[in-house]
């Protein structure tokens, strides 16, 4: 019997040695920790779109390192501020071992029933947008997920750290700094020489391979492309922008879109052969020479002498939504003209970050050389004048206009479609929105001029005037790409704070840091979801134009037959571009 005690002693003593040995080598901190499962709770809670646990993983582990890292600070400054002052003496070594226990087993817990209550949740929000839900089994691996993220964000911080303490013992070596301001000068070094490298080397060099990568795909041609053979189309034989510059989605946009005979098929009436211009990255060289070239090409197909001529702003890559496109060609017999010029081969999201300002310099060029063409003729001969832009397209698209008067003694017509929360004019309209209107279904000067609408019913007010020329935002309550904003850092927004949206969750709640780096992931799976939420606007679209310049004998059954073409078209799109 005493041997075997002797034998549990022995194991129990090695026991503890190893713990201690691991717990060393992790250097958990258990304040830390706390922290990061209260900010792990709060990142499972709803966002604006369902979030797989692939994607949730990622940003709840990305959060949890930012409440491991608060806690730590927290933690650092009890112990240099408060515990000096406290006479108590500390806890024995068991209650410490207990303690630590208890908060390692309560987070686990406490994380685990808030994975299990977030499954729920996002079966709600799937719910809501008419999806199929997820599982609660297949959801738990969010917590395997956002161990390995936390774990991989936490490592990356203490390799920073332990490059700056390297940084201090040099700079007091050497440059002799004093042992005390030793860390602080190695951190500011650090801080200079990444700000430096991220600022100018590193980012030209990124923005620079990734256009030269993007480049390539802009040079293929998808199998389904094919060179128009029309005298109205860009890229056509009879063409000034060649074929061969217009890029991916340029050759796409000329080379699908519906004929003369289609049109007459659908609405049952004589229909022209439409306008389609389309100058590539490569079919000028410079913004304003793409710009003049458009309107030579708008000139040689006598787009001056259509019904209806539309300016469009693409999105990164050079894309125009064929939707968007279709619809007008439709509506008015074909007699119809549009125009788009290509000015990055980045997608949107990089070029949000990079080419903004190429954007909106790209649309004031076009804009105003189209413009300059457009009113030189008199007033009874000039096509309607209409703009458009989706996504950081009607963000450029806004750039030529200074305001309201001036977009409105411009244009006959704007639409814009999921603008981002930066759009300037659209800013202004949301921030002057007359008292009592949501700010998910702003009401701008009793939408006298501009409207808001997130379905066909929004446009169409019969107790309130809509005076011409028509301005109309496409927007949906649950798409990120309109409320992500630097600002959800700090401040609730007034969407959350007032009544939300009918595809919002009423779960969703803002928190500090936690609703940025929500809403920041939505952004990645904004179209991942069904029409009609999120951002995906599918033929509201078509609903759009009809509310701004709807032709003459327009009415709802022609728009339905119309309608069908078009997600039809969209279908085929999807599936073989």
């Amino acid at each position: 019997m005493l041997e075997k005690a002797d034998t549990l002693t022995k194991l129990r003593a090695r026991g503890v040695v190893v713990v201690r040995r691991a717990e060393d080598i992790i250097d958990l901190n258990y304040v830390g920790l706390i922290v990061a499962t209260v900010f792990f709770a709060l990142s499972v809670t709803p966002s604006l779109v369902p979030r797989d646990w692939l994607f949730q993983g990622l940003i709840s582990g990305v959060n949890a390192a930012l409440g491991y890292g608060l806690g730590c600070v927290l933690e650092w400054l009890f112990r240099l501020w408060v515990r000096p002052r406290l006479k108590m003496p500390g806890p024995p070594t068991w209650v410490r071992d207990a303690l630590k226990t208890a908060v390692l087993l309560t987070s686990a817990l406490a994380a685990a029933l808030m994975l299990v209550q977030s499954a729920r949740w996002q079966r709600e929000i799937t719910a809501l947008m008419g999806m199929e839900g997820t599982t609660t089994p297949a959801y738990l691996r969010t917590g395997l997920l956002s161990v390995a993220v936390g774990v991989a964000v936490v490592a990356v911080y203490r390799t920073v750290r332990e490059i700056i303490l390297f940084l201090a013992r040099q700079l007091n070596r050497w440059v002799r700094v004093p042992r005390e301001l030793a860390p602080a000068a190695g951190a500011l070094v650090l801080v200079v020489l990444v700000v430096t490298l991220f600022n100018g080397v590193a980012s030209r060099a990124f923005f620079a391979a990734a256009n030269s990568a993007f480049s390539v795909r802009n040079d293929r041609t998808s199998p389904n492309a094919v060179q128009p053979q029309q005298r109205e189309r860009s890229g056509s034989p009879a063409s000034l922008a060649k074929w061969e510059t217009l890029g991916f989605e340029g050759r796409w946009f000329v080379s699908h879109g519906p004929s003369s005979s289609r049109i007459a098929a659908v609405t049952g009436k004589p229909a022209r052969e439409p306008v389609r211009v389309y100058v590539g990255l490569e079919s000028a060289d410079g913004r304003a020479e793409q710009a003049a070239l458009a309107v030579e090409e708008l000139e040689r197909t006598g787009a001056f002498d259509r019904k209806v001529l539309v300016v469009v702003t693409t999105t990164g890559t050079g894309w125009v939504n064929s939707l968007a496109a279709g619809a007008i060609e439709y509506m008015y017999g074909g007699d119809s003209a549009i125009v788009a010029t290509q000015y990055s081969y980045l997608p949107s999201v990089l070029s949000f970050l990079a080419d903004r300002g190429k954007a909106a310099a790209a649309s004031e060029q076009l804009f105003d050389a189209v413009h300059e063409h457009w009113s030189a003729r008199p007033p009874q001969s000039r096509p309607k004048l209409l703009v458009y832009g989706e996504s950081l397209g009607s963000q450029g698209s806004e750039a030529p206009f200074d305001g309201l008067a001036d977009l409105r003694a411009k244009v006959d017509g704007a639409l814009w479609v999921g603008p981002p929360n930066s759009n300037r004019l659209w800013q202004q309209f949301v921030e002057r929105r007359d008292p009592g209107s949501r700010e998910v279904e702003p009401v701008y000067a009793d939408g006298l001029v501009v409207r808001f609408a997130a379905d066909a019913a929004d446009l169409t007010r019969p107790d309130a005037e809509w005076r011409a020329p028509r301005i109309a935002y496409l927007m949906h309550a649950s798409d990120p790409i309109v409320w992500w904003s630097p600002d959800l850092i700090f401040s609730q927004p007034d969407w959350l704070s007032e009544p939300r949206g009918s595809d919002v969750s009423s779960q969703m709640r803002w928190a500090p840091f936690v609703t940025f780096w929500q809403v920041a992931a939505d952004l990645t799976n904004a179209q991942g979801v069904s029409d009609g939420h999120g951002h995906r606007y599918g033929s509201l679209v078509l609903d759009g134009w009809a509310a701004i310049a709807a032709p003459p004998g327009w009415n709802a059954e022609l728009a339905e037959r119309i309608r069908f073409q078009l997600e039809a078209a969209e279908e085929f799109e999807r599936e073989t571009k």
